[in-house]
C-alpha cells in the first residue's frame, strides 16, 4: 500500500516523518536512509563527538525504538537510485517502493579534493557523516600534524577540537580571510585571534596546489611555493545540495531542488525540505544549511503534505562552538552595506550588527546571548533598530528592543 515516503534520514527527514505521525496521519510512512545508523545529529560530529565528549547514544535524534513504536518503516543502508514519477515508485537498492506522496530530504554532500590533487590519498578526510568522524578518530593523537583546508565554521571547529587533543594544526584558506563568505571582517578578526592564541597556524589567501604522499598523505604543496608536512588532512571547503536523483527524475533544480513557498517541487506529488531544497524568501531564492531550518522546514512540509496550505517563513539562525566561545547568528547578512560593532559585557564578548538599506539584516553575537536574543526578536518581528542605538554603550539589549520600529 502506498503512503508517505521520505528519502533522506537526517534531521529534516526524521523531523518530517515524526511530524506526519504526530499530526495523526495513519497511512504507511517509510523513512529511507543510505547510512546504517539510526537518524542522528550532525553538528556534534565536529564538536563533542569528535572530541569524545559525546557517545553514539546521545547523537541519536530519537531512541531507535521510536520508529517501530510509531509505525514508521525505517529502512537503513538503502540508497535510493531512481524515481519513476509516472509510476509513483522509487528504487532503493533492489526494492521498488510505491508512494502516494514523496518527500526528498537528502541534505548535502561535502566538496572533495580531486584525485588529481591528491584527494584520494589515505589520510584525507571530509567530515559530514558518522562514518567520516569514526574513520578519522584514531588520527587525533597528541603531537600529530593536522592540515585543515578551508576556513569556514566546520574547519575552525575541527581546529578547536584538534588543539584540545594536542595536535599541531595548520589551516589554509584560499580567500583573503577566514569566514569571508559568511561573515564581516570583525567576526573573521575575532576568530583569527582566537585560534592564533591557541597555537593554530592560519594561512589566508593561500591555496593548496596538491596533497603529496606515496599512497598516504604526507604533506601539501601550497600555492605560495611552501611545502608543509601533514600526518592527515581534513577538507572543509563547503557542501553541495544532493539533487542528483531529483534532477534525473526531471524535477526543477535551482541551487537545490526548487520548491514553492509551501515546499512543493515541480511535481505536485513530490515535496522537499532541508538543505537540499531552495525556496522563496524575501524576494529571492535561498537554501539554508542549518539545524533550525531542517526542523522548521520539514515540519511545515509535513503539515502541507497532509492538506495545510502554509507558506514557509524562514527564521534563520545558526551557531558555532569553538574552545569556550559560542557564536550565535540570527538572520542572513546577504547584501549588507553597513556593520555596527557593539562591545559586550567583557573583553571576549562582541556583537556585529548587519544592515542593508537601513534595515537590520543579521547579528553575529560572540559570547553575547542577550544581544543575540534581542537581534533575533527584532529581525523575526520584521522590525529594525537604528544603528546609532546599537552603537550606544549606554543602551542594554532590553533597551534596543524598546527602540525597535516597524519597516
Amino acid at each position: 500500500m502506498a503512503g508517505i515516503v521520505v528519502v533522506g534520514a537526517g534531521q529534516a527527514g526524521a523531523s518530517l516523518a515524526a511530524k506526519v505521525r504526530a499530526l495523526g496521519y495513519d497511512g504507511p510512512v517509510t523513512l529511507i536512509g543510505e547510512e546504517p545508523a539510526s537518524p542522528y545529529q550532525r553538528p556534534p560530529l565536529s564538536k563533542g563527538y569528535l572530541l569524545r565528549d559525546m557517545d553514539l547514544e546521545r547523537l541519536y535524534l530519537r531512541a531507535p525504538s521510536f520508529w517501530k513504536e510509531n509505525e514508521i518503516n525505517l529502512k537503513l543502508s538503502a540508497p535510493v537510485t531512481s524515481i519513476d514519477r509516472s509510476a509513483k515508485t522509487l528504487l532503493a537498492g533492489d526494492e521498488s517502493i510505491p508512494y502516494e506522496k514523496l518527500a526528498l530530504t537528502m541534505g548535502s554532500r561535502p566538496r572533495r579534493m580531486p584525485a588529481t590533487a591528491g584527494g584520494d590519498l589515505r589520510g584525507v578526510y571530509t567530515l559530514r557523516t558518522l562514518a567520516d568522524a569514526d574513520a578519522m578518530a584514531a588520527e587525533f593523537r597528541p603531537g600529530r600534524k593536522l592540515l585543515i583546508i578551508g576556513g569556514g565554521y566546520l574547519g575552525l571547529e575541527a581546529a578547536a577540537v584538534g588543539v584540545k587533543l594536542g595536535l599541531e594544526i595548520t589551516l589554509i584558506e584560499m580567500a583573503p580571510r577566514i569566514l569571508q563568505r559568511v561573515a564581516a571582517p570583525p567576526t573573521s578578526d575575532y576568530f583569527r585571534r582566537l585560534h592564533f592564541s591557541h597555537g593554530v597556524n592560519i594561512l589566508e589567501n593561500i591555496g593548496n596546489d596538491c596533497l603529496t604522499g606515496d599512497g598516504r598523505v604526507s604533506g601539501a604543496d601550497l600555492s605560495n611555493g611552501v611545502k608543509i608536512p601533514a600526518d592527515f588532512v581534513i577538507v572543509a571547503i563547503g557542501v553541495m545540495p544532493r539533487t542528483s536523483i531529483a534532477e534525473e527524475a526531471g524535477l526543477e533544480i535551482e541551487n537545490g531542488i526548487r520548491t514553492d513557498a509551501q515546499g512543493r517541487t515541480s511535481d505536485p506529488n513530490i515535496w522537499s525540505a532541508g538543505e537540499c531544497a531552495s525556496f522563496p524568501h524575501k524576494g529571492r531564492r535561498v537554501r539554508l544549511e542549518s539545524v533550525g531550518n531542517a526542523i522548521d522546514h520539514a515540519e511545515l512540509v509535513a503539515r502541507n503534505m497532509l492538506g495545510a496550505s502554509e507558506n514557509y517563513e524562514a527564521k534563520p539562525w545558526f551557531w558555532s562552538d569553538q574552545y569556550d566561545v559560542k557564536l550565535q547568528i540570527a538572520g542572513l547578512n546577504t547584501g549588507y552595506d553597513l556593520i555596527v560593532q557593539r562591545k559586550g559585557d567583557h573583553e571576549r564578548s562582541l556583537s556585529i550588527w548587519y544592515y542593508g538599506g537601513g534595515r537590520l539584516l543579521a547579528v553575529d553575537a560572540i559570547n553575547e546571548p542577550r544581544a543575540y536574543m534581542a537581534g533575533k526578536r527584532i529581525i523575526e518581528a520584521a522590525q529594525t533598530v537604528a544603528p546609532e542605538h546599537v552603537a550606544d554603550p549606554s543602551k542594554d539589549a532590553k533597551a534596543l528592543l524598546s527602540h525597535a520600529t516597524g519597516l
